[in-house]
């Protein structure tokens, strides 16, 4: 038998603990035949450390597949070892002597899914199967002092259909994986004859006290015995309350409970103010004692109509979404270290929320989010679309959600709960659950499920809700994917119109779920239980088509364009005095489901060097300074007017203040500035403090200008960008000749001329031409254009008239959305683009829509983005126009490539009338 170290901590004569975390021996059974054979009795020659997991142990079937762009390689990550079913884990442990006649309980804090335990061959009534409360099993008949043997049968196998396609968090292999093994804390803990259980406490703000519930077992015959509470605040010891209360204990199970008063001046929790309390309860009686802590925070959080409030101020939840992404363990942290990091980069980059999508982390992840000021909402292990067809599921769905606020309902950073993610169809089933479960706890809020495509649900709150999670409404759309790509830039807008006569709070669902190119600099960071196929085949395709050098700037590029798109979603979000809140999906990539790289950070939680913390935190932070305009270009024959707003969802009201703002060119030198008097501006958004009006007869030639507005004396403050042309602009087009139709174009460049050819775009084959990248991952949804933004450079003398960035942003908004895209994979050496559009990565086409070239006799630019309509409603149109003639006008007109004249079909397809 391989050596077992038997680690011993804690025992007290209250309460002792053996850890049983170490060495224990393992043994696969893919068979499922370990019990016929009786397993539970034999020795294996396989070893494992526990707490631990099999992936992480390199055990299973070892992954044989290479990178290539197919499935299941670019669903997700790739697991280096995989293996479901049952495994047998067994030690030996020694039970001290002072453990005699003392009940013992086994427990292991996180498994996937179902365990059963034997101990010297016998095995323990009943099983354990839930996914995100610890297992324990009562052992105090099967262990008596001296040496046992414990078996434990871990079967990771799918017991209920929980999950459409495998993709809920607390099952699945997109984000963690489907592991095997024992997480968290795994020990043997004793108990005298009086045993507490199920302590909790719920404050009562408005009384200044806390309830505290307890069941108390009694092993042994009736018996009086002393109550004796204490709360302390945690930081300082400082006693708040005391009380002392005798009972009579009948042989069994009593309930207790009592009102305890701590002062209405106790502290509250929140994010300004994570003050935390612990509660001593203690049972005494002439032969036993027994002692339970439980920390808690004086937190009270509820709603008003439609605002959200956490002890009874107005509160807005800046959250991202945590999917149990952890890509070296495939699984998740059970200490405060690996959840510290998660934590500390939420808040560096604004965020006071995180949704766990389809699970419940442990207990390390409540306790962090507890000392630091988040506020959780906690989701049941569901994401089904059978959801109420199977009895047992539904039964294991009363259990779990039961067990979910048994064991972290006293954390205040639990603030929310939903029974699951876009859950359909049997809304009869979801509102009796939802009924039960508010009826067991009051501390949190409830909602049915996060979002439904479930016709005749998904637009409205259901009855029960307390809040209501949605990405539009009976009456539009509340995230942008639904109009930033078919709607003019509008930076006046809000969705006050779709959440009019809303009765309960609104948070806005999954907000953003704009792809980047992947970095492929992560994939050295990958030294875990998972290879990153996915991303090594991206390396391997651009290798092959000689784009390797591209790929930073692939990522750059569409990362800063969807930093500009995630930065309008929240504020149109902080915007609505109607919405309590965003979930963005997500501010850290999402592994799964296609690979879905949607992040601004990666999967690590690390930033991609796409956008600051502090830039990200312009639009995301308690207080938002917000501006409100029409447009993102102007004419120089315009006045530039903006309303200013706050959005206050800090600790108090600002009761004085100055709002400080400038229009500054990009050089530096200050078009126009001001300020504005802030005075008595309440909790809440949508708060007009002034208005600004700037003319732009001074801006002679094309520029970018940038709005910067500061709540003077803080860190708050914001910017926005404007871009203003001339509005008497007069093209010359010199020995250009503008071309629309093939017949004249070749023409031209017979004749030798210098020909800038600008068909209708609709006659251009290509793709669809789009503002918006693609949205979450072109393998989960290939139907879409897929292109992730443009791509050019700012110095070329193509723009020295039209000011941009090398990526795109609002000037681009109406050349991008009436275009083609063309894909010259073919033709790349005979052209030179002016303009690259960033394919996805399952495609990694070389694709443009704006290049020049030798073609004939002549020299040729050719556009698929229309320049010739509607110039004054876009002017930017107008401007590029121009731009382009003044480039090939001049002596920097020198295509280095020559295109073959007769490829230009392939490109264009002119009506045949």
């Amino acid at each position: 038998m391989l050596g077992i170290v038997l680690l011993t901590a804690g025992c007290s004569q209250q309460k002792g603990v053996l850890s049983l975390a170490g060495n224990w021996q393992m043994r696969l059974d893919s068979l499922d035949e370990g019990v016929a054979q009786k397993w539970y009795m034999q020795d294996f020659e396989s070893a494992i450390q526990l707490p631990g997991t099999l992936d992480g142990a390199g055990y299973g079937t070892a992954n044989t597949l290479l990178p290539s762009l197919d499935k299941p390689q670019v669903l997700h990550l790739t697991r280096k070892h995989r293996y479901v079913g049952p495994a047998w884990y067994v030690r030996e442990v020694n039970i001290p002597a002072a453990w005699d006649g003392k009940g013992i309980e086994l427990e292991m804090e996180r498994v996937i899914w179902q365990t059963r335990v034997w101990v010297d061959g016998s095995e323990v009534k009943g099983a354990e199967e839930s996914l995100v409360s610890p297992h324990r099993y009562d052992l105090t008949e099967w262990l008596t002092p001296g040496k046992h043997r414990i078996a434990i049968r871990v079967d990771n196998s799918k017991r209920y259909d929980i999950t459409t396609g495998d993709m809920a968090h607390a099952y699945t292999d997109h984000t963690q994986i489907m592991w095997n093994g024992i997480l968290g804390d795994i020990a043997l803990r004793a108990h005298g004859s009086i045993n507490l259980q199920n302590v909790q406490v719920y404050p009562q703000l408005a009384d200044g006290a806390v309830l505290i519930k307890s069941d108390i077992t009694n092993r042994a015959a009736a018996t009086s015995a002393r109550v004796k509470v204490c709360i302390r605040e945690k930081a300082s010891g400082k006693v708040v309350c005391q009380h002392e209360e005798p009972i009579a204990l009948h042989s069994g199970e009593n309930a207790w409970q009592q009102v305890c008063p701590v002062g209405k001046e106790v502290k509250r929790w929140s994010e300004f103010s994570p003050t935390l309390y612990e509660m001593e309860l203690l049972v005494k009686n002439d032969d036993d004692v027994a002692r339970e802590k439980v920390t808690f925070g004086m937190r009270e959080i509820s709603r008003k109509g439609s605002d959200l409030l956490v002890n009874g101020q107005k509160t807005f939840l800046r959250g991202t979404l945590e999917c149990c992404i952890f890509p070296l363990t495939g699984c998740p942290p059970t200490d405060h270290k690996g959840w510290l990091k998660v934590f500390k980069t939420a808040k560096e980059w604004g965020l006071n929320h995180l949704r766990f999508h389809s699970w419940c982390p442990p207990k390390a992840a409540f306790e962090v989010a507890d000392s630091m000021g988040f506020y959780l909402q906690v989701e049941l292990p569901l994401w089904s679309l059978t959801v109420g067809a199977d009895p047992a599921m539904n039964r294991f769905l009363y259990d779990e959600a039961r067990r979910i606020l048994t064991e972290y309902g006293n954390h205040p950073s639990f603030c929310m709960f939903s029974l699951g993610n876009e859950l359909q169809p049997d809304f009869k089933f979801l509102s009796e659950l939802l009924q039960t479960v508010k009826a067991q706890d009051p501390r949190h809020l409830y909602t049915t499920t996060s979002f439904t495509f479930e016709w005749g649900h998904g637009d409205w709150p259901e009855p029960d809700d307390d809040y209501f999670i949605t990405q539009r409404t009976r009456k539009g759309w509340v995230r942008g994917q639904g109009v930033f790509d078919v709607e003019k830039p509008d930076f006046s807008k809000d969705y006050a119109a779709s959440v009019d006569s809303m009765p309960v709070p609104v948070v806005t669902h999954e907000i953003g779920q704009y792809a980047v190119y992947p970095d492929l600099k992560e994939i050295s960071h990958y030294t875990g239980v998972l290879d990153p196929l996915n991303f090594k085949v991206v390396k391997q395709d651009l290798e092959q088509k000689g784009l390797l050098h591209k790929a930073d700037d692939y990522l750059m590029a569409s990362g800063k364009l969807a930093a500009i798109l995630y930065k309008e979603e929240m504020e149109r979000a902080m915007k609505t005095p109607g919405i309590s809140g965003f979930q963005l999906l997500d501010l850290h990539d999402f592994p799964g489901q296609g690979t879905a790289l949607v992040g601004l950070l990666n999967a690590f939680w690390e930033s991609k060097g796409v956008t600051t913390a502090e830039e990200f935190r312009q639009s995301c932070a308690p207080v938002v300074p917000l501006a409100r305009f029409p447009k993102a270009v102007y004419t120089n024959d315009e006045v530039f007017s903006a309303d200013l707003e706050l959005a206050n969802y800090g600790a108090a009201p600002i009761e004085e203040g100055e709002l400080q703002w400038w229009l500054t060119a990009a050089d530096g030198a200050v078009v126009q500035q001001g300020s504005l008097p802030v005075k008595h501006v309440k909790l809440g958004g949508g708060q007009t403090v002034g208005s600004l009006k700037c003319e732009l007869s001074s801006i002679g030639e094309a520029q970018r200008l940038q709005l910067r507005v500061e709540l003077k004396g803080t860190d708050y403050h914001n910017t926005w960008n404007v871009w203003v042309y001339p509005a008497q602009l007069q093209i010359d087009f010199g020995i250009v000749v503008l071309t629309t139709t093939l017949a004249e174009t070749r023409q031209a460049l017979q004749a030798g001329k210098r020909v800038l050819y600008n068909p209708p775009y609709q006659q251009c084959v290509g793709l669809q031409g789009k503002f918006v990248p693609v949205f979450w991952s072109p393998v989960h949804f290939p139907a879409q254009a897929g292109t992730m933004g443009l791509l050019l450079d700012p110095s070329h003398p193509a723009f020295s008239y039209f000011p941009t960035e090398s990526h795109t942003d609002w000037q681009w908004w109406s050349l991008a959305t009436q275009s083609r895209t063309w894909v010259v994979d073919s033709l790349h050496t005979q052209l030179t683009p002016l303009v690259e559009c960033v394919d996805n990565f399952a495609n990694n086409r070389r694709l443009t829509n704006l290049f020049e070239a030798n073609c004939l006799n002549g020299k040729l630019v050719v556009c698929s983005m229309d320049l010739q309509h509607d110039l004054q409603a876009y002017p930017e149109k107008k401007q590029l126009l121009y731009s382009l003639i003044k480039y090939m006008n001049s002596d920097a007109f020198a295509p280095s490539a020559t295109f073959d004249w007769n490829e230009i079909n392939r490109l264009v397809q002119e009506d045949s009338k």
